[in-house]
């Protein structure tokens, strides 16, 4: 749990026009993100595209990855989905070297009941090798994971932590406040990280930070250490880019700033495309208060 603490960044993908995987981009990428004061680096969350990237691709941008960090930083990746034994499968057959975690969604669409959020975990957490970091995020499941399944899994052997990005508070304290002490709560929402760690989370796993690494975990560093005055300055200066990345989808908003700092391309896989042209106007108005 204690190499999860502090700034973790869900990696965007970078692509080429042609829309294959620029790994040159992924290389720039990673080296901004690790000198830029990061904590861990989370592979294929839904941030990177994960929906759109085959099985084969995904594997060979974690190899990428791998590579260029040289064990300078943990690393998680992204295996979740809404069939168990799928996820079983990749548990078993994919080449997972030089991996710290697994973060594994709740599953989505199906919308199974708490027992089978549950069971699915539980399961999951029999076959790992590997931590397991659950994630509640029911904006894109379909579906809440309660404070008091939350507090079921916990229990389970290999499950320790969860990322929280239920969107209400209530839960978040609810889960804080009952799980063991040995069990970890992060954010995934860039910007109720403050208030989150404030009420006793251990840190975010963020979009923002691909783009501003340096001055968001100074953010999250600060209110770790207890100094809000420092932790709050920070935070607001970054709020109005916080909110305008997520104005017309994720990772839209943070890919086009990822352009506009020269580090990757802003190309997409459809469903996902391109922000609009307000979202733009108010990326570009936030960063140039930065």
């Amino acid at each position: 749990m204690n190499k999860f603490k502090g700034l973790g960044v869900a990696m965007v993908t970078p692509f080429k026009t042609d829309k294959s995987v620029d790994y040159d981009g992924l290389e720039k990428l990673t080296n901004h993100l690790i000198n830029g004061g990061v904590r861990y680096l989370v592979v294929m969350g839904t941030t990177g595209e994960n929906p759109t990237i085959s099985p084969e691709e995904q594997n060979e941008i974690l190899k990428k990855v791998v590579e260029v960090n040289a064990k300078r930083l943990p690393i998680v990746y992204g295996i979740g989905g809404n069939n168990t034994s799928s996820v079983l499968d990749r548990l078993v057959s994919e080449d997972l070297s030089g991996i710290d975690a697994i973060l594994s969604v709740s599953p989505y669409y199906n919308k199974p009941s708490q027992e089978g959020i549950f069971q699915h975990y539980k399961i999951i957490s029999e076959a790992s090798k590997w931590p397991i970091i659950m994630y509640n995020v029911p904006g894109r499941t379909g579906s809440l994971v309660s404070a008091q399944t939350t507090f079921r899994i916990a229990e389970l052997p290999n499950v320790i932590c969860t990322k929280e990005a239920s969107g209400s508070l209530d839960v978040c304290m609810d889960v804080i406040h009952q799980v063991p002490n040995d069990f970890g709560v992060i954010s995934g929402d860039d910007n109720y990280t403050l208030s989150y760690i404030a009420a006793g989370m251990q840190g975010v796993i963020s979009v923002i930070g691909n783009a501003y690494p340096k001055e968001f975990s100074q953010m999250v560093n600060y209110a770790l250490d207890g100094d809000y005055k420092n932790a709050r300055h920070l935070h607001y200066k970054l709020l109005p880019l916080m909110k305008a990345i997520f104005m017309d989808g994720n990772p839209g908003g943070v890919k086009y700033v990822l352009k506009k700092l020269g580090i990757c391309d802003n190309q997409f896989r459809l469903p996902v495309v391109p922000v609009n042209k307000d979202t733009m106007k108010a990326i570009d108005q936030a960063m140039e208060k930065l």
